[in-house]
Parts: C-alpha cells; structure tokens; sequence
C-alpha cells in the first residue's frame, strides 16, 4: 500500500558550487538588477582575511553598507541593530557570509524590512510558537521584497531553510521565524572561502548537518525521496569530515561536506519533521550557550538510542548508509563524533546534571519536540534523553 506524501519546495533559484564567493555574488547582483547591496559578514573574515575586500571591490559601488559583528545564535537587538543599517541605505539586495548565526541573521533581517519590525516586541509576532494546547503555531505574513545571497562559512545547511532562529535574550530562548520567501534566492558553497573557519567550528556544525539527516531517517514521517537524500548526506558527510580532519587544505573534501550539508537539509526543508536531537539543541544554544554544532555532537547519539525501541527498523538504514549495516546507528554516530575529536558529554559543553530539568521544560516550548518518534508530550519524558547525554 502506498502512503501519500508531499515535499515543500523553497523559493532558492540557484546555487554555485565551487566558484569562488566574489565572482558567484557579483554575477548575481547583476542577474537581480541590484544597486544597493547590504552586506552582513563574519567578523572574523573582514578583520582577519581579505575575502571581503575581495567581494567589495567586485561589487564596486553596488555596497551600500557592511555589518559585522553578529553574536552567536542572533540576539534580536543585534538583528535589529542589522536590519536598521540596511534599511537607512534602502538596501535592495541582502548578502551575507560567514557561518549559521549570519544566515540566520540575514534572512530574518528581510522579513525586518518587509514588515518595518523596529522593536523588540515587534519580533513577537512573527515568530513561531508552541500555544497552551502543544500546538505549533506559524503566524502568516507576506514574505520579504527584497532576497537574500548567501555564502555560509560553516555547515549548519541554514542556508537553505525558509525557517531562520533568533535568539530573545529576554527570555532566553532560540525562536523561529519562517516564511517560503525567506529562503535565499541564491546559495554560494564555496570551498575556499571556508578554510578560514576553525577546526572546531566546521567539524562540529558538520556533525550538525549529520544529525538532520539521522533525524529525517529516524522520522516515521519521511519518504523515499527524503530517505535517499538524507543517506547520500551521509555517505557524503562521513567521508568529507573525515577527509578535512585529515588534511584541511583539502577544497573537494570540503565541497563535499558542502553539497552533504545541502543534501541533510532537502527532507527538512521539504516538510520532515525533526525530533528531541534538534528541539534540545536549540534549548542549549538559546539557553546555554552552547555553541551550534556542539548541540549535535552532544545529543545526537543520545537521542538514537532513546528512540530505538520505537524506531529501530528505521535506524537501520542509517547504519547502511555509513556501509555499518550490523552495528547501532548510536554506536556509529558516537564514534564518527569521537573521532572527529568533538565533545560528547552534556558535561563537557558545561550543562550539568541540575540544569537538566530547565532543559526539559524549555524543550516542551520548541515546536519539535512534538515529533520526535517516541512520544514526548511532557517535559519529564525529556529526562532520559539527557540523562544518556549527561556524561
């Protein structure tokens, strides 16, 4: 018997693959008829390297404004703080470069200009939302005017999402915002331009690009496309990380880890729900500060492992796609993140054992921690999870 299913589509137009970030966004400025050009970008790259010289001077006197400094994780105030500099120039095209919380940044900062979000409290209605009853809550709005080109540094793969996270320092807790139209018009993978990133950084948000694809293979919900691009991201993901470790200078490596974070990111994008990996994980970056990958490093395993009881026929064909087809999809995650020298403890990223029952209960507020294959439904279901995680 077949089940019906779907797969959402985003609103992305095209995407470079191994072109250097200069040539690909210049080319594309002129493709979208662009003049006024705000570009969002990595700190790190502007002071320390000349990669946004580079794209400054081939976009020439299309730059109407450059942003830097974007906190990990995207505070509202530093969001705002953005989108006020790009509406003083009346940017008309969005560019951002650098890694997960600079895409996230960008995207939410065109939804600022559509919908003139000038406050704190104006972000309140755009953002997604778990109501009394457990229900998810999208708020509907007219998407942005002006498009986003993204050259992302890391592999969180946000680049390719509609749905972007801002943290509300308030209340201390990630959120989402989500709209078709939010998603880039255009994607720039490219390698070189990621030799800059930290070891740790890229290893860790590569592990987190592993994790969308366990989740999608994990999920009851998925289908046969989804499947095979979640265990292609895998096939993709193990070797490349593998490969970087082992030499970073190595750009088609890299550009596999690139094209995987891609691949991880299609069954999300496309309507798969996640589970108690990802809705944790925004608890321990949003409340903890626990960086991005980390979050995955971390839970990941522990959380294959809390739903093979339930999910296990599914989890086998994770094992297949790391060539494992005997051995436990959460031994083999374990020791792919182990050998990439990633954290692996709750612990180790300083969220101790009586931190956890704030862990569970901010976890009941994210919108996938409803979809996890083992029911959760209140917060004390969390607490196995993170007691697997602990350490």
């Amino acid at each position: 018997m077949v089940s019906p299913s779907a797969l959402d589509l985003t609103a992305t137009e095209k995407v470079y693959m191994g072109e250097r970030a200069a040539t690909a966004i210049t080319q594309e400025a002129e493709r979208l008829g662009a003049q006024r050009v705000f570009l969002l970008v990595s700190s790190t790259l502007l002071e320390k390297t000349d990669e946004i010289d580079q794209i400054r001077k081939a976009l020439g006197s299309k730059v109407a404004a450059t942003y830097h400094g974007m906190p990990p994780h995207a505070p509202r105030g530093a969001v705002l703080e953005a989108a006020a500099m790009a509406r003083e120039v009346n940017a008309d095209l969005v560019v951002t470069v650098g890694g997960g919380s600079v895409t996230d940044a960008g995207k939410i900062v065109t939804i600022c200009l559509k919908h003139n979000i000038l406050t704190h409290e104006d972000m309140d209605d755009y953002r997604v939302y778990v109501n009394d009853e457990g229900e998810v809550v999208k708020p509907v709005f007219d998407g942005p005017d002006v498009r986003a080109i993204i050259c992302p540094t890391t592999l969180s793969g946000g680049e390719f999402n509609p749905l972007s996270g801002a943290t509300d320092e308030k209340a201390k807790l990630k959120q989402g915002y989500e709209t078709r139209l939010m998603a880039p018009v255009t994607v720039v993978l490219d390698p070189a331009l990621t030799v800059h990133t930290p070891e740790w950084l890229w290893l860790s948000t590569g592990v987190r690009s592993v994790d969308h694809a366990l989740e999608a293979l994990a999920s009851f919900e998925s289908n046969y496309f989804a499947d095979g691009m979640a265990a292609s991201a895998l096939e993709l993901l193990s070797e490349g990380l593998a490969r970087v470790k082992a030499d970073p200078q190595d750009l088609d490596a890299r550009l596999k880890c690139q094209v995987g974070a891609w691949q991880s990111m299609v069954p999300i994008v496309g309507g798969v729900p996640m589970g108690l990996s990802h809705a944790i994980g925004h608890v321990l970056g949003g409340s903890f500060d626990v960086p991005h990958g980390y979050c995955s490093c971390v839970m990941a395993p522990a959380v294959l492992a809390f739903n093979e009881p339930v999910n296990g026929e599914r989890q086998k064909r994770i094992s297949r796609a790391f060539g494992r087809p005997n051995d436990p999809a959460s031994v083999i995650v374990d020791e792919l993140i182990t050998s990439l020298g990633m954290p692996r403890s709750l612990t180790a990223v300083g969220v101790n054992e009586s931190d956890h029952a704030l862990v569970a209960e901010n976890t009941m507020h994210d919108f996938w921690a409803r979809t996890n294959p083992r029911t959760v439904e209140k917060a004390e279901d969390v607490l196995p999870a993170l007691k697997l995680a602990a350490g």
